[in-house]
């Protein structure tokens, strides 16, 4: 609640709509030990609070089809992780509560192939999807992003997200935990807000060392702001680049 609320000021002062986003259970953590969150009832319970309180929309991650619905009573956005972006019937129950849905490319998948995924929840009469780019595997415990790839996915014609932090993972370097690259967390949202993203997603905490998940890989929360102020120089930037192309290219 309380990371909540200070981003929900840093917001406000920058003048950018943020989505707020925490998982009640992470079903894909490397490590059987490692922590999962406090499950389905409590965790929705108290994503459903945090909405209530601030006022910010909520997005969480489902893992299964049957999370789906009691899911959408408490968030305003289902998310379909990366590893899960093919399973049809995860995507078919989550298209079928009618909320947004942001699905993060698999990092096995070419930007081309997420048009199938698309068509998954539009064949239940759901438009509103989003596309997250989260890196791509790059042989052992690596993933890197290939900048073509996010106008490749604009080409297909709805919102694109860049997922700044999780392209940064190393997946399972760590001896059973997945550690990460936070150092370039800036140099790689510049380039993908540079390269005309729609939205990025961070992750975020207070005091990184001290995160139950994603610790090597997350900002931390002083830094949220002047990133936010950065990154709406060079969306300003790049959005007059196109202005002016189109602008040419007419005359």
């Amino acid at each position: 609640m309380d990371t909540a609320l200070a981003i929900r000021e840093i917001a406000t002062r920058c003048e950018v709509p943020i989505v707020f986003k925490a998982s009640y259970d992470k079903a894909n953590r490397t490590s059987r030990s490692s922590f999962r969150g406090p499950g389905l009832v409590a965790g929705l319970t108290v994503l459903a609070d945090i909405r209530s309180r601030t006022g910010l929309p909520v997005l969480t991650d489902i893992h299964e089809a049957s999370h789906a619905a009691p899911a959408a009573d408490a968030v305003d956005v289902l998310q379909i992780p990366a590893f899960l972006s093919r399973q049809t019937d995860l995507l078919v129950a989550a298209a079928r509560t009618g909320k947004p849905i942001n699905v993060k490319k698999g990092q096995f998948l070419a930007p081309s192939d997420v048009r199938h995924v698309i068509d998954k929840v539009l064949a239940e009469g759901n438009r509103a999807v989003l596309v997250t780019e989260r890196g791509t595997s790059f042989g052992y415990h690596d993933l890197i992003v290939d900048m073509r790839s996010l106008p490749m996915l604009r080409e297909l014609g709805y919102p694109v997200v860049f997922d700044v932090t999780h392209s940064l993972q190393l997946p399972g370097a760590g001896n059973g935990v997945t550690t990460g690259l936070a150092q370039y967390i800036e140099a790689l949202a510049s380039a993908g807000v540079g390269a005309g993203v729609d939205a990025v997603f961070l992750e975020v905490h207070e005091d990184p060392a001290r995160a139950k998940s994603d610790a090597a890989n997350a900002l931390r929360l002083d830094r949220l702001e002047p990133l936010i102020r950065k990154l709406k120089r060079i969306d300003a930037a790049a959005r007059e680049v196109i202005v002016a192309a189109g602008s040419e290219t007419r005359g």
